[in-house]
């Protein structure tokens, strides 16, 4: 067959959904106006066979259940890929990247595909790369303090996994018994837990990548300090599956603390839990975790989960502690004294692993319970200086009165990264999602006039794209732009995202 030439555009549909600011650049408006793309030299069947010729058929799908699942994630926007390819190799992704290169054919990979920013929808269509069956740990080894696994493998799966041998993996984003450990390191994500012991980036020592020509790096590698060239470690991690796929990782474990224990206090008043966390911080504790929640997530989650499991307040504050027993012991009777002398109307403890993990199951419920609402839930996960909590509720408040939106907030207080989600009514009518959009846009900038970030977590995607250029400055978006042209100059990897 004649193999088809290089690309020019491989989009053959309108992206459906997205929020975009109301008076911002509309990154969709390309898309939504564009006619359809001259016919290529070959049809995606010809790619389909051309793909299973070099990798075999079940690893090549067209059907259409297949393209539909691999047009999306859990964010708003869907366009689908010409044709989805399941790796199953480094090898696998080599070839795939290689070919396609060679052809200038878009290549967008997944995961596990339950990202908030649509990072992984294929929006000029193309080869959808799914890594969700490379699912192997290839190593434990305590004696080194590391774990080597394939992209695909789930973060909770490495955690038991490690826990079983007395060690530990300690980030742990809310969807870690879903979300694969190459989406993790593709968008830096975090946790609970990054307070005490950091985000995914801190415990990658070593990736072996696949670039977008086919050529294959092993950067970092399995030693705890490496300061050997430049980090190229970090640079991929969080870039957001646009510089190189990652195919290998080397992962760093920790002896896993023998014990912890947990608190969950209310407060009247979000302002007063705001303050504990400070006056936490001040006293010399470091907690393991620090999450906060608002009063409209509260009500949310009493309305699933029952009253009788949240008591009445309007603000919420879980502090974690863990360490040696008797060291535990000591600290967790410390916190309860100053959360009371701090203004906690009501606390609960937990001193065991099973009432701390219910604890946590109950904090695991307050996104679904968001859901239940019957509301659009625009997910925002955005981070503000620690000292800025009180203002940036205080301005949520202050949206939800002119716009009629409300906004529900929870999240790591610790390090300021706050899911602030707008609980949006009918938000596929056009008027309402303008205003929703024109929210958001209110909601970012004033998170960056104030020291934060439009992300702490999910990753920009395009969700965030709108404010990009906003978030980075022009020299910072520049210097984004000459290392993408640098690993990939026909830009085929994860098109259309923010850097295009």
């Amino acid at each position: 067959m004649k193999l088809p030439p290089k690309r020019t555009t491989w989009i053959s549909s309108t992206i459906a959904g997205g929020n975009r600011p109301a008076e911002a650049d509309d990154p969709f408006e390309e898309l939504d106006e564009q006619e359809d793309a001259p016919a290529a030299e070959a049809s995606p069947s010809d790619l389909a066979d051309d793909l299973a010729e070099l990798l075999s058929d079940s690893q090549v799908s067209r059907l259409d259940e297949v393209l539909a699942t691999h047009a999306t994630d859990k964010w708003y926007a869907s366009h689908p890929p010409d044709v989805v390819v399941f790796a199953e190799s480094t090898d696998d992704v080599a070839k795939v990247l290689t070919y396609a290169y060679e052809r200038g054919i878009p290549v967008t990979t997944r995961g596990a595909g339950v990202g908030y920013v649509g990072g992984c929808v294929p929006v000029e269509g193309g080869i959808a790369l799914s890594l969700a069956r490379m699912t192997r740990i290839l190593e434990l080894n305590p004696a080194d303090g590391v774990a080597v696994v394939q992209p695909g493998v789930i973060t909770g799966d490495l955690q038991k996994a490690a826990r079983e041998l007395g060690w530990d993996y300690p980030p742990d984003p809310a969807s870690l018994k879903e979300c694969s450990l190459g989406g993790n390191i593709a968008t830096n994500a975090g946790g609970p837990r990054c307070l005490k012991y950091g985000v995914t980036r801190n415990y990658v020592l070593g990736l072996e990548v696949v670039l977008a020509d086919g050529r294959i790096v092993s950067c970092g590698g399995r030693v705890h300090k490496n300061k050997t060239g430049f980090d190229l470690v970090g640079l991929f991690t969080g870039s957001e599956g646009m510089l190189g796929i990652v195919t290998t990782a080397t992962l760093r474990l920790i002896p896993r603390p023998p014990c912890r224990a947990m608190l969950a206090a209310v407060f009247p008043e979000f302002a007063a839990a705001a303050g504990a966390v400070q006056g936490i911080l001040n006293s010399g504790h470091l907690p393991s975790a620090l999450e906060i929640t608002d009063g409209f997530t509260l009500a949310a989650a009493r309305n699933r989960l029952g009253a009788d499991r949240l008591p009445d307040g309007n603000a919420h504050l879980i502090v974690e502690v863990d360490g040696r027993p008797r060291a535990v012991a000591s600290e967790i009777e410390e916190l309860e004294e100053l959360l009371t002398t701090l203004g906690a109307t009501r606390i609960d403890r937990a001193d065991t692993e099973e009432a701390c993990e219910a604890i946590w199951q109950l904090r695991r419920e307050f996104s679904y319970s968001l859901r239940d609402t019957g509301l659009t839930k625009l997910n925002e996960d955005i981070v503000v200086p620690r000292s800025q909590l009180v203002e940036l509720v205080a301005f949520a408040r202050q949206l939800e009165q002119e716009t009629g939106i409300a906004v529900a907030c929870f999240g790591h207080a610790g390090d300021g990264n706050i899911h602030t989600n707008l609980m949006v009514a009918d938000y596929h009518d056009p008027s309402t999602r303008a205003t929703a959009d024109a929210a958001l846009d209110r909601l970012f900038s004033w998170v960056l006039d104030h020291g934060g970030a439009i992300t702490g977590e999910h990753g920009v995607g395009l969700a965030k794209k709108p404010w990009i250029h906003q978030a980075l400055g022009e020299t910072g978006l520049d210097v984004h732009q000459a290392l993408k042209d640098a690993l990939d100059p026909d830009r085929i990897l994860n098109p259309g995202k923010f850097l295009d």
